[in-house]
């Protein structure tokens, strides 16, 4: 399979995996998937995972996987561990051709559920969605307390506090709710994988 820590981002690192079960191997192959993703829960390396797999009924034999990692150390780390290692030799019987490895950048690594991203227009209204209520919440609630700061200073307050917020409520919930719109009839080949 292809070294993905060779093509690492500098900071907070999102990969987009794409892997295809060789004919008649789908189930294996999920089977030996979710281990990892049992098993890299133990590894502090990685800070999220998301395990898509084909609809039954489909005829699609591709596997999403999308991995977080807070840095690029972090994600070497975990793809030269004895764990990832381990996986490679359980799985090599299984896959068909190399693994097809991007990385996902910014606001990009919300709009995970298909292979590819969807379109940079859907992407900017969904943005959007998630920033206009943010912004007009704090402030709304912030800005009579913050009229005795410097306007940079009230700014930066206001603006720290959207991007908490869209980063770990808005967006995610967001990006799942409209999943099937963003990206079509991609994402109705895919079902989630659930954690056991």
């Amino acid at each position: 399979m292809q070294d993905v820590s060779k093509t690492a981002a500098k900071e907070a690192v999102h990969w987009a995996i794409v892997l295809t079960a060789r004919e008649g191997k789908v189930d294996e192959l999920e089977e030996a998937l979710v281990r990892l993703v049992q098993r890299s829960f133990q590894d502090r390396s990685a800070t999220g995972v998301h395990l898509l797999r084909p609809e039954p009924d489909s005829g699609s034999r591709e596997f999403l996987l999308h991995r977080s990692f807070p840095s690029k150390e972090h994600s070497r780390r975990f793809y030269e561990s004895d764990l990832y290692r381990q996986y490679q030799r359980e799985t090599d019987h299984l896959i068909e051709g190399d693994a097809l490895i991007r990385p996902l950048h910014g606001f990009e690594a919300f709009f995970r559920g298909g292979r590819n991203p969807p379109p940079r227009w859907k992407m900017a209204i969904v943005t959007w969605l998630g920033v206009f209520p943010a912004v007009l919440l704090w402030s709304m609630l912030l800005a009579p307390r913050l009229h005795i700061f410097h306007p940079v200073a009230a700014t930066a307050v206001i603006t720290l506090l959207v991007v908490i917020t869209l980063t770990w409520g808005i967006m995610p919930r967001l990006t799942g709710a409209l999943r099937f719109w963003l990206h079509g009839k991609e994402a109705e080949i895919y079902r989630r994988v659930p954690r056991h």
